[in-house]
């Protein structure tokens, strides 16, 4: 056999073996970023189921305060219905807004403060929000590792002709929300 289309052959092997490596290196990453999604959504989710409840609580106690539940329901069906990382993420923005602005309010209804209830739904909604930017972070981490491997060469030019679309990241979008809040109860 020629020496020169054997080396050929070779070299065209090695090619189709890396490239079929690479094809399924960015399926996997691309499944890693919307399993990432899912667990972002998964904790949102969590995050809705809580907040009827805490409003229920809330308004035996705050009769005069129906703006502010409204603005929490409301934001609340907005953030649902979000799809996209970054429409999301405005939505979830909001969301925190107005649940802030209810835990400032609740703060002139020392009777609701002690309520055992309200503690408790504050409790989990703490902690579901702590269990949403776990989940963002390692979201975001995800977006980043595979936007990475198709925007260096010779990535890039493989993941560009297979139509492998860059993802969002999942960020905080308001300048007030990278400020701590100090809210005490």
């Amino acid at each position: 056999m020629n020496p020169f289309i054997l080396t050929l052959a070779v070299i065209l092997l090695l090619l189709i073996l890396w490239l079929v490596q690479l094809f399924n290196s960015l399926i996997r990453s691309k499944n890693r970023v919307q399993e990432a999604y899912s667990d972002v959504d998964v904790q949102l989710k969590r995050r809705y189921d809580l907040i009827p409840n805490l409003v229920e609580t809330v308004k035996g106690y705050m009769q005069h305060e129906a703006k502010t539940l409204q603005a929490v329901t409301e934001a609340r069906r907005i953030a649902m219905s979000a799809e996209e990382a970054p429409t999301r993420a405005k939505a979830e923005d909001m969301l925190t807004g107005a649940l802030k602005s209810l835990f400032a309010v609740a703060e002139n209804y020392p009777d609701l403060k002690a309520s055992g209830n309200f503690a408790k739904l504050q409790d989990e909604l703490s902690d579901t929000e702590n269990k949403i930017q776990a989940a963002r972070r390692f979201y975001n981490g995800m977006v980043r590792d595979f936007n990475t491997k198709t925007q260096t060469f010779p990535n890039n030019m493989v993941a560009q002709s297979l139509n492998f679309k860059p993802f969002a990241y999942f960020e905080v979008t308001k300048e007030s929300e990278r400020e701590n809040v100090s809210v005490k109860f």
